[in-house]
């Protein structure tokens, strides 16, 4: 009963931050589409390279393409970057002003203690396993960096896993709890009942 609460717990918290995905992930299309659609800054820009390009017309072409290139993919990382924020101030502010997260409020669970400064340890270990190293994968694959791609890709996923297979240990207690110093408390009939973390987010 206990790992069903915990799982639907994280499982309700990593679906905010999906959904908090989708909404950058729409609002740097949106970005990138008007980047492409100011058709005449482009022709301007276009026609100033052509006449002082001396009659080369690669190089120009090559220079606007580039810039183009390289500004669409610095929206894509900027979205990327506000998602690992966004991320680690919910689990923060949650936890710090709280001492829950949404999920876990749901689910009948509360992360003690809740000061502010163990509540940033624990989110920093969260956002790292739940969304930073995937997030760093996904920009070096931007990059071109296709091989540091996967390898920072293997990484993440043992990330994940250092931080939530400890809960099968003793202590029961996440990466995040050994960290940050917390415990996860269950909820019983309104009177609090402490229970070991085998919450791993």
């Amino acid at each position: 009963m206990q790992k069903t609460r915990r799982f639907l717990a994280w499982f309700i918290d990593f679906a905010l931050v999906v959904v908090a995905a989708s909404g950058l992930a729409m609002l740097t299309f949106h970005r990138i589409s008007a980047l492409f659609t100011d058709v005449p800054g482009l022709a301007a820009k276009s026609g100033l390279d052509l006449l002082t390009s001396r009659g080369d017309v690669v190089r120009a072409s090559e220079g606007l393409g580039l810039s183009l290139w390289h500004t669409t993919v610095l929206y894509v990382e900027q979205g990327f970057g506000l998602l690992v924020v966004a991320a680690f101030l919910y689990q923060w502010a949650s936890l710090a002003l709280a001492g829950r997260t949404l999920g876990k409020a749901l689910t009948g669970l509360k992360v003690t203690p809740a000061a502010p400064s163990r509540a940033a340890l624990r989110a920093a270990v969260t956002t790292t396993a739940d969304v930073a190293v995937y997030a760093l994968a996904c920009i070096l694959l931007v990059e071109g960096q296709f091989v540091l791609s996967v390898l920072v890709w293997v990484a993440a996923v043992v990330v994940f896993f250092l931080n939530a297979l400890p809960v099968l240990s003793a202590g029961r207690r996440s990466l995040a709890d050994r960290v940050a110093g917390t415990a996860v408390e269950g909820f019983r009939f309104g009177s609090a009942a402490a229970v070991p973390s085998a919450h791993t987010f």
